[in-house]
């Protein structure tokens, strides 16, 4: 019997209702609240104590055997709540309105929900709020506060966590919600591994950081049924939730006719709600869609036509280029001209704009500090100094880089350990952007084939293949193999057609980007040398910047043309 660890878990409390540890069958922990006093010495639980469960036959409750340390840790530091906080147990008025909720008063005592009085910045007063207490390890984490308004705040500078985290300690599955009330009600009909994100859902941007914190707990799940709300905002939820835990274990839960699990369980009663969660249908299959799987997008189509791309911030750029996530960009130009520096400029302006998170593979941007250097530049859009280290500025643009951007830092870089890590980076941090800089150093040493063309298209096969599962933006920045010159002795400008591999690199492409420098004029330009859509930009068009010293940034430049061409016929 294992007393000290279960699945990677180190037991805090080992048997914490002094049950019979030989025992395979015995009472229930709760068998003197809810049983009559001749049955409370009946034996209607049976003990799994390799999981660390147990299961009241009675009352069909699942319950733990022992409590956990809490596994994994942040990277931060954090402000924890005083945990007198969670002393106050709920009133009679509060308990009256949760059971106007289909929620008792047990099951709040069993998920330490606490009142008590707290000033809520809505009201700019004092309100007395219902406490959720957030624990994780047994430890009082975050509060979440909730007035009779219906005003939330969470404890300022507390750690996000998932609330109810501890309950899905030895499960092989787990539900995830997108409310507290959501989990009560899941509690309340007698599945206790459950969890609620902390901060609800928005429509335009998902920032997950309490799944990275928690990311762990969800290692070994073999399935994770997410019911989070029918709306807008909780199928962005939903999407983003899939695809940083993989298609593979999730399993959605259609509420029907309601917005949520709470008002489902009060509409149609605790039976059609478990009735309803059990139909838990799989994310859709990999390479395979019906026409139900899309039905969505066809209709939002229908309605809207192509949607926006996604852009960088650039307005001349932006006028002549923009992009989807699940695909990649081939970024090409003779070496000095500003590729590798175009290419962090889009990821801080996606960063920016949409708050995506990148990670670099770049051989050729060692030391790793010197290219950090580079993004803080940019995302300070100023030149650091020795008399900046430490102050307020420098701490939080130093925290903005290492929470957004990654580095993979590798002895003998392959095609294969860079998408392994780039995935597990998903998972973990949430990226949205894959930089390879430059193809010809991070190698597909799998690929055996002597034909360079071949070579090239199983290549972005396998990049494209990655895009798509994790819907993620990749660049990859590869050299033109030869350098011609004109009449006059200047450099052409390659195109997709001068990098190894020829017209490959063309024909697999989403996107195309040229990046080439005039030494003369002091300028730098990026045209568009392909665009797979014709929504998301103009071939050939192009786009002319200055490069700012100090913050190492592009400036939109245009460009003055004394002389205009006149044709013959005007």
């Amino acid at each position: 019997m294992q007393t000290t660890k279960i699945n990677g878990f180190l037991i805090d409390n080992f048997n914490q209702y002094s049950l019979d540890t030989k025992a395979t069958q015995g009472i229930c922990p709760w068998s003197d609240e809810h049983r009559k006093p001749e049955n409370r010495k009946k034996k209607c639980s049976s003990y799994d104590w390799e999981r660390g469960l147990g299961t009241c036959h009675n009352c069909n409750k699942t319950y733990q055997l022992h409590t956990y340390k809490r596994k994994g840790d942040s990277e931060k530091n954090y402000i924890r709540p005083d945990s007198l906080e969670t002393n106050k147990p709920v009133g009679s008025k509060i308990i009256d309105w949760f059971k106007s909720r289909g929620i008792s008063q047990k099951t709040l005592k069993d998920l330490n929900v606490s009142e008590g009085s707290e000033y809520m910045p809505q009201t700019n007063k004092k309100e007395n709020a219902i406490k959720f207490n957030y624990m994780i390890g047994g430890e009082l984490i975050n509060i979440k506060y909730r007035d009779g308004r219906k005003n939330f705040k969470l404890y300022k500078g507390a750690e996000k966590i998932f609330y109810n985290i501890d309950n899905i300690v030895g499960y092989n599955d787990c539900y995830i919600v997108e409310g507290e009330m959501d989990v009560l009600s899941f509690y309340e009909a007698g599945i206790p591994n459950v969890v609620s994100v902390p901060n609800g859902a928005t429509l335009n941007s998902n920032n997950l950081d309490y799944l990275d914190n928690c990311i762990d707990y969800f290692d070994n799940k073999e399935k994770i049924i997410l019911a989070v709300d029918n709306d807008e905002a909780g199928q962005a939820l939903q999407q983003e939730l899939i695809r940083r835990l993989g298609a593979e274990v999730c399993y959605i839960i259609d509420f029907e006719d309601c917005k949520d699990a709470n008002e489902y369980l009060l509409k149609h009663g605790k039976e059609n709600f478990l009735s309803c969660i059990s139909k838990g249908k799989p994310v859709p299959l990999e390479n395979v869609t019906t026409f139900k799987d899309i039905e969505t997008e066809i209709t939002d189509f229908v309605q809207h036509g192509f949607k926006p791309g996604y852009q960088v911030g650039l307005k001349n750029f932006d006028k002549i280029f923009s992009t989807y996530t699940g695909q990649f960009i081939t970024v090409t130009g003779i070496p000095s001209s500003g590729k590798s520096d175009f290419v962090d400029q889009m990821v801080v302006g996606y960063n920016v704009n949409y708050k995506w998170k990148t990670a670099f593979a770049s051989p050729e941007n060692a030391p790793t500090y010197l290219h950090a250097h580079k993004l803080m530049r940019k995302v300070w859009q100023d030149m650091p100094t020795p008399g900046d280290i430490n102050t307020t500025q420098w701490n939080k643009v130093a925290e903005h880089i290492n929470d957004n951007f990654f580095f993979i830092d590798m002895e003998r870089y392959t095609l294969e350990s860079v998408l392994k890590k780039g995935a597990e980076l998903v998972k973990r941090k949430g990226i949205k952007c894959l930089v390879i800089d430059p193809f010809n150093k991070i190698r597909d040493v799998d690929c055996k084939t002597e034909d360079v063309n071949r070579y090239t298209m199983e290549y972005l096969t396998k990049i494209e293949v990655f895009a798509k599962k994790f819907d993620v933006l990749v660049f990859i920045v590869a050299h033109p193999t030869k350098m011609y010159r004109d009449k006059d002795g200047k450099l052409e400008e390659p195109n997709m057609y001068n990098i190894k591999g020829g017209g490959e690199w063309y024909d697999a492409s989403y996107h195309g980007i040229l990046v080439h420098r005039n030494y003369e004029e002091k300028t730098v330009k990026a045209k568009v040398l392909k665009v797979k859509f014709q929504n998301l930009g103009e071939n050939g068009a192009e786009a002319h910047f200055k490069w700012e010293p100090k913050s190492g940034c592009f400036i939109p430049h245009e460009i003055n043309k004394d002389v205009i061409d006149i044709m013959p016929w005007d």
